[in-house]
């Protein structure tokens, strides 16, 4: 069966929640419905959480949380092996949850979403194999051992893609994890959860809870028996789960928002990078925290950029997200495609040259949450779409005289989780990268590395995830002294 939500009606996942190794109903009655955004029609309906749904999962997760942190690491990876092998197995029911719950193109969620998530379970059962989880400096042993319960909030804009992203490395640490994901699109967090049990994960490591972030998220965070938590959305949200955070100590690894810079510079092949530079800020719809939303080039070249821009922007094929054809589907949720609308009338307003798109609904869409795809140029870096995290198929161009300026304008904002950087001469764009305030840097558009980490500066947040120093967030370290004499 490849029907996400026939699929989880019949086996009862929509009401319930995974806790204990069981599925058990909610504690309280509330319900919330999943709206599909190309329709904006109901399509399903699960149950929402509380606190008292929250303090089982925690009480299972602790209880299970010394056995398996004792586990051998052969034990974790097989068991993150199986999983990974079952996310890829159902990867059309997968996808086609993500184009229900959230309007990815099924396209992309076949060729993107699902198998990127699949390659953060496969890199944390690899990196397993070769983690020193005890060394030696002199004397002294340096362990480093599993934090202990973590509480894994993830986001509607690349659903199981977070969850992966967390769920993996937690485990592989030998952490217990109660994962509350985004209410908006829980169809796959539920069709993860069903992967686990079926995988024969331990009773308690992994439990689900759905539920609001003021209601399930701020008793995750404030719960005395939670070691850390780990949260992927808006910085503003960050920011409260810090505060909650804070009476108990516990660990808050954040990854947050993002406008992120795409240097163009003065040799740079334009034919080349500027299709790959707007593919990538309107990738997802733009609904990615990393996209590279701000294009900064060379003034003496922008009629040239602004055509290549243009022509690649046209070019996308915004409607059902059902049809193969469709590159981009509607934006996820009416809360984000209103703020969308309000912001490309913001950039009109601010005296910015609209290039292409604009407000409305793109030609052929009479109903849903579907956005133009749509190109700014003549940007100053005071206007608010220079500055404000649009999260939507918005690109700013801003010109520059000089690479300095060029460095400048890609440093003046608030966060710093990612950038691009294009140039023929590698020396002058390695130097222009190590001078960018990013966790992450693009030379050239080069391939996706499920290795490398990813984390940001300033309120991009804090902590990395990915690869190795994805899986060290969850570890704490202790130094035995005298431990070979």
């Amino acid at each position: 069966m490849t029907d996400p939500i026939r699929h989880l009606t019949e086996a009862g996942r929509l009401g319930r929640f995974y806790v204990d190794g069981a599925w058990r109903d909610p504690a309280g009655v509330e319900r919330a419905a999943v709206i599909d955004p190309a329709t904006e029609a109901a399509v399903a309906e699960i149950a929402l959480g509380n606190a008292d749904d929250v303090e089982a999962a925690v009480a299972a997760a602790r209880r299970a949380f010394p056995a398996w942190s004792r586990t051998e690491p052969s034990e974790r990876a097989a068991l993150l092996d199986r999983v990974h092998a079952l996310v890829l197995d159902r990867l059309e029911l997968f996808a086609r949850a993500l184009t229900a719950e959230m309007g990815a193109a099924i396209t992309y969620a076949r060729t993107a979403q699902v198998p990127l998530a699949a390659a953060h379970l496969r890199v944390a059962r690899d990196n397993l194999a070769t983690f020193p989880f005890l060394s030696q400096r002199g004397t002294t042993a340096i362990a480093r051992e599993a934090i202990g319960v973590c509480a894994l909030i993830t986001p509607w804009n690349w659903p199981l893609y977070q969850i992966t992203a967390k769920v993996g490395p937690a485990l592989a640490a030998g952490c217990t994890v109660v994962l509350k994901p985004s209410e908006l699109s829980p169809l796959s967090a539920l069709l993860f959860a069903e992967v686990m049990d079926e995988a024969g994960c331990p009773a308690g490591v992994f439990n689900l809870v759905n539920g609001a972030g003021p209601v399930v998220g701020e008793a995750l965070a404030t719960h005395p028996e939670v070691d850390m938590i780990s949260i992927t959305g808006s910085t503003r949200a960050g920011v409260l789960v810090a505060q909650a955070a804070a009476p108990t100590v516990k660990r808050v690894a954040q990854e947050l928002g993002g406008k992120s810079p795409n240097v163009v510079l003065p040799d740079a092949d334009l034919a080349r990078c500027i299709p790959l530079g707007v593919a990538a800020a309107m990738r997802n719809l733009g609904q990615s925290c990393s996209a590279p939303t701000r294009m900064i080039v060379p003034r003496d070249r922008l009629a040239e950029v602004e055509a290549l821009a243009k022509a690649t922007a046209s070019a996308f094929l915004v409607g059902d997200p059902s049809r193969e054809e469709t590159t981009h589907g509607p934006i996820a949720n009416r809360a984000q495609f209103d703020r969308i609308q309000r912001m490309i009338r913001i950039g009109i307003e601010e005296g910015a040259k609209l290039v292409t798109g604009g407000p409305g609904l793109p030609e052929g869409c009479e109903a849903g949450l579907f956005a133009r795809p749509t190109v700014f140029s003549e940007v100053r870096r005071d206007m608010a779409i220079a500055q404000e995290e649009i999260f939507g198929p918005v690109l700013a161009i801003l010109p520059y005289d000089t690479v300095e300026e060029a460095i400048e304008i890609a440093n003046d904002t608030i966060y710093g989780l990612g950038a691009h950087v294009h140039g023929t001469d590698l020396e002058q764009a390695r130097r222009v990268a190590g001078r960018i305030r990013a966790g992450q840097v693009h030379l050239n558009a080069p391939d996706w590395d499920p290795q490398a980490p990813f984390g940001g500066y300033k309120r991009s947040g804090n902590g990395r995830e990915y690869g190795r120093e994805g899986m060290e967030e969850y570890l704490e370290i202790k130094a035995i002294l005298g431990y070979d004499r």
